[in-house]
């Protein structure tokens, strides 16, 4: 992560052209929230290109729940070997619910998705899944990781991001406020219990202390680092927004 974190990364005009006349990916204007997007990719390629020994082009990467189709925008961008599903429902979380300004100038295909938590894939299909907020959002936790472990291949990585953490202060005002858009909290011991038997976790942190979506903070990416630093350093890391977490097949 710090590798990735130290690379120079490019504000993303092209994605701000695409996004600027929809209100609902407004999150995708703000220098610090795509910035945190485009980090977390790129932390996905060096980890994966380290992991495997090979290029991202020659790496099977699945991206698990599109929504909006900004990892897979960028996922293109970086020339990786992919493909993108989302739940076929009407939710304003799915691909197939909301507009999709990203997914039609990227012209992207989307595989729609019939079944809650059953994949139309192959065993050992992909060397690489990721959820970015979706596990939290899925009616069968296990059942989808299960899912999960099947598709990959030996060895394959699972990564994890934005799962909303147990202690996290921002979580708790969103509930004070009657907000339950996240019914379920996390932390290491429950990431375990979910992992047990399917995947092994080869490393988890807490990140966000503080919100980006809706929020623009100046010199954002000395921000970003003060932020990691002090969620990997101090108390503070308890109360942030996510924890995540990176895993291999058993």
């Amino acid at each position: 992560r710090n590798f990735s974190f130290h690379k120079k990364i490019e504000f993303d005009l092209d994605l701000y052209e695409i996004c600027k006349n929809n209100s609902e990916h407004s999150f995708l204007r703000n220098p610090t929230a795509q910035y945190t997007y485009q980090y977390l990719i790129d932390f996905v390629k060096s980890y994966s290109e380290l992991y495997f020994n090979r290029k991202i082009n020659s790496i099977k990467v699945l991206d698990w729940g599109t929504g909006k189709g900004h990892i897979s925008y960028f996922l293109k961008n970086m020339n990786a070997d992919f493909k993108s599903c989302d739940i076929d429902d009407n939710s304003d979380d799915s691909t197939f619910g909301q507009t999709t300004p990203i997914i039609k100038a990227s012209n992207l295909e989307v595989i729609p998705l019939k079944h809650e938590y059953i994949l139309p894939f192959e065993d050992a299909s992909f060397d690489v899944v990721l959820s970015f907020g979706v596990l939290e959002h899925v009616p069968n936790e296990k059942e989808s990781l299960k899912e999960i472990n099947r598709i990959l291949k030996k060895e394959g990585l699972f990564f994890c991001f934005f799962l909303p953490q147990k202690l996290s202060w921002t979580q708790k005002i969103s509930h004070l406020r009657g907000n339950y858009y996240h019914d379920r909290l996390y932390n290491k011991k429950i990431i375990h219990n979910l992992c047990q038997s399917k995947f092994e976790i080869l490393d988890s942190w807490s990140r966000a202390l503080f919100p980006k979506n809706n929020f623009k903070y100046p010199a954002y990416r000395m921000f970003e680092k003060a932020d990691q630093w002090l969620c990997k350093y101090t108390f503070f890391k308890n109360l942030a927004t996510n924890i995540e977490f990176v895993s291999k097949k058993i």
